[in-house]
């Protein structure tokens, strides 16, 4: 009777050994989905054509994915972490990944941000955020006029972004390539993304008229949304 026992014993035991210990292990490799856009790609015509759409997201967007997923399935630390906790501590990677989460993590965390920040539908710029870009900027005309100076500056290809600090001060930075304002402990609002392949089918070389255009298809409640975050 004690030898069934203690059979029994250990057998229950080495049970919950092993299941106890495999919660400790690092969760399973799941490759990131492709976020679907909020609206169809004809929506935000006449100021973003289909065309520029369907590439931007099914090209594009899905390489800078692919690319992110094909570089963290070899390092399953990096599993449990999301893109936004990666970009912001790059360092704390491994260094033959670190450039590779950069540039392809900044790509898919830059381009759902902005996809999101478009819509179809008529926002509002107001409430809080728009108290701030006011006492910040002096008008909403001037923050337009200084957003687009700055997305015009940019040498090549890179984001324009609307970013507030901890305390809700706003400020307009850029950044090249894809990098992030996360690795600049600031939040974005609003970004645009001035590279060529966001505007090149409909306004070849003219990137001003892309720049004016674009704050037509805002998502000013997202942005608002995104500035109440920033604030917490």
């Amino acid at each position: 009777m004690k030898n069934n026992f203690l059979i029994v014993f250990i057998f229950s035991f080495l049970i919950f050994f092993n299941t106890s210990t495999s919660f400790a292990l690092s969760p399973k490799y799941q490759p990131l989905d492709l976020k679907p856009l909020p609206y169809g790609y004809d929506a935000l015509e006449p100021f973003i054509d289909k065309e520029t759409m369907q590439l931007h997201h099914d090209k594009h967007y899905k390489t800078y994915l692919d690319k992110f997923n094909d570089a963290i399935k070899d390092y399953p630390d990096l599993y449990s972490s999301n893109i936004y906790d990666l970009l912001a501590c790059l360092d704390c990677l491994p260094s033959e990944v670190s450039k590779v989460i950069k540039n392809n993590g900044g790509g898919v965390y830059n381009h759902e941000f902005f996809f999101d920040i478009m819509t179809p539908d008529k926002t509002n710029l107001d409430g809080e955020l728009e108290k701030a870009i006011i006492r910040d900027f002096g008008s909403f005309d001037n923050f337009k006029d200084s957003f687009k100076k700055a997305g015009l500056g940019i040498f090549g290809s890179g984001w324009a972004w609307l970013v507030s600090d901890e305390s809700g001060n706003l400020s307009i930075t850029t950044t090249s390539n894809q990098d992030s304002t996360i690795t600049l402990n600031l939040k974005p609002i609003i970004g645009l993304d001035v590279w060529e392949h966001a505007y090149y089918l409909k306004y070849r070389n003219n990137r001003s008229s892309y720049i004016d255009n674009w704050f037509n298809v805002v998502n000013w409640n997202k942005a608002k949304e995104n500035y109440k975050n920033a604030l917490k």
